[in-house]
């Protein structure tokens, strides 16, 4: 099985900064892509950044620019830098991960427990 832990969420102001990380670990035998998901109340979950392992990066529209997504594939590790952060990107930040068990196994997708985050005006 895999397991993803985040951590780094918080509290912030408006305009401040956060970075999140998700390491992911297991019996992993290829990492195709990593990203970051996010819930706010009373709406869906979407898609905030993913990276693959090529290199290929997606945002949502409402963070580009603001946020950047890198990853240490060595490490199974995704993270999430957040800049200028305002009130509409509060939630629980969830991690993604599509990897492979092993060579000829399909790749499975997997998610975090999620990590608050709440910013203040």
């Amino acid at each position: 099985q895999v397991s993803l832990v985040e951590s780094g969420g918080g509290l912030v102001q408006a305009g401040e900064s956060l970075t999140l990380s998700c390491a992911a670990s297991g019996n992993i035998f290829r990492n195709d892509a990593m990203g970051w998901y996010r819930q706010a109340p009373g709406k869906q979950r979407e898609l905030v950044a993913r990276l693959t392992a090529r290199g290929s990066t997606i945002y949502g529209d409402s963070v580009k620019g603001r946020f950047t997504i890198s990853m240490d594939n060595a490490k199974n590790t995704v993270f999430l830098q957040m800049n200028s952060l305002n009130l509409e990107d509060t939630g629980v930040y969830y991690c993604n991960a599509v990897v492979r068990l092993g060579y000829h196994d399909s790749p499975g997708m997997y998610w975090g427990q999620g990590t608050q985050v709440t910013v203040s005006s």
